[in-house]
């Protein structure tokens, strides 16, 4: 159904101590964290629903019941946590110059983007005013204004 999103050994060696082990639910054993760990990063990497994950990850319900459960519990957080104390990086870096990032017109709330060419104030002046609380006459508002 989809390419399979799997984690190197080397990387597992990382992630997997820092995740919660898991105990069987009754008379059910457990199912292996590695397995389902790549089904939740198989769902954020190809954004497809749950019910799409491929069996080879398990059943799409028991993978969505622990991720769910490790995103409650605070699981996502302290594997962060303990993935950033593991890495040693240069915290000067953790800046973003603002005279180089762009954004898209419609980040910036602007409806149709930029106009290309503005009204000027003389042709402001001349037009008819609109029909506001100040221009309309008293008796004509409704009770509302």
């Amino acid at each position: 159904m989809g390419e399979r999103i799997g984690l190197s050994d080397d990387e597992w060696a990382l992630i997997g101590p820092l995740l919660l082990a898991e105990r069987g639910r009754g008379c059910r054993p457990t199912q292996d964290n590695r397995r389902y760990f790549e089904g939740m990063m198989w769902v954020a990497r190809t954004d497809a629903q749950w019910r799409h994950l491929p069996e080879e990850y398990g059943k799409w319900n028991s993978v969505f019941r622990r991720y769910r459960r490790w995103a409650v519990t605070g699981v996502f957080d302290a594997l962060l946590e303990g993935l950033s104390e593991l890495v040693e990086r240069d915290r000067t870096a953790d800046m973003i110059d603002s005279t180089v990032v762009w954004a898209h017109h419609c980040a910036a709330g602007i409806k149709g983007g930029l106009r290309k060419e503005r009204p000027s104030a003389g042709r402001a002046a001349v037009s008819v005013p609109s029909s506001t609380p100040g221009t309309t006459p008293r008796a004509a508002r409704s009770p509302l204004s």
